[in-house]
């Protein structure tokens, strides 16, 4: 069993003031939901924390949503959060587990396992009572050396050519009416539906809402049996624009899945009016 990337708010709270425990807020929110992620940061975080801006880490030169960027670019954007590669990066969300796994992807694509999630992220370290500090974090920046693993990410010419050979299973996890076409995408001028042969696990069906925890293993592990993917079989996780997928990527590493990939493009990409073909209706 691979070590679980979750943490618990008791363990960070023993070790958030040791000197090689280095915390992220990496909330996110879809395109027009306000305040802005940055906002709430500024308005409240976990004492210490800098903001992980996921469109400011990003690829600039692609108009696509945040791809990822190239690894000179991400050692230098992580070395001015303050963080080396001695460091143990714990990230954390609002709690509603959209962003802080794609933040945490990222660091194992560019090779420093040594990172965490904070399960419940602050929305159970509030309820708890556990103190929280306003305003920006500036850390001195340090040095921080990445290496891109190519394995963990795909391409949208990688996933065209899977429609064909069905070598890995795609997984979706935007919410059902989107997978199945019937709503509207949040991004203007992308069409509605999904990848072809693609099923369909909701991030949400991963966490408990009341408390922002992500369930027992037993629950994850039926939310993708249920959904008809083979656990055993190589897979491929996507949703929107590369953030949410995250989450299904989280769940089948906790059930020891280790070896997955993540659509980078997402449906941000596959779904532009001249992108590839789409399906709709159920999986």
């Amino acid at each position: 069993m691979a070590t679980d990337p979750l943490v618990s708010t008791e363990w960070l709270a023993a070790h958030i003031n040791d000197a090689n425990v280095k915390v992220l807020d990496a909330s996110f929110k879809l395109p027009g939901v306000l305040p802005l992620p940055k906002d709430d940061y500024l308005a409240a975080h976990l004492p210490g924390a800098a903001f992980f801006d996921v469109d400011a880490v990003s690829d600039h030169s692609n108009p696509l949503p945040h791809m990822y960027p190239s690894a000179e670019q991400f050692g230098r954007d992580i070395g001015n959060l303050g963080i080396s590669n001695a460091d143990t990066v714990v990230l954390y969300d609002a709690g509603g587990w959209v962003a802080a796994p794609r933040a945490w992807w990222m660091f194992l694509a560019f090779g420093h396992g040594n990172v965490r999630i904070l399960n419940g992220g602050l929305k159970k370290w509030r309820a708890e009572g556990r103190a929280v500090e306003s305003g920006e974090v500036k850390p001195k920046p340090e040095t921080f050396k990445a290496s891109y693993d190519s394995n963990r990410v795909r391409s949208m010419q990688q996933l065209v050519a899977n429609v064909e050979s069905r070598a890995e299973q795609v997984i979706d996890a935007r919410a059902a009416d989107r997978f199945e076409g019937r709503a509207p995408e949040p991004r203007a001028g992308i069409r509605s539906g999904h990848i072809p042969g693609a099923r369909n696990v909701p991030y949400n069906q991963l966490f408990d809402a009341a408390t922002g925890t992500m369930k027992p293993l037993e629950d994850l592990r039926a939310a993708f049996t249920s959904a008809g993917v083979k656990l055993d079989a190589p897979i491929v996780t996507s949703c929107g624009s590369g953030v949410s997928a995250g989450v299904l990527t989280l769940a089948l590493y906790r059930l020891g899945i280790t070896e997955t990939a993540l659509y980078d493009g997402s449906w941000s990409e596959w779904g532009q009016e001249k992108g590839p073909p789409i399906a709709t209706g159920p999986a």
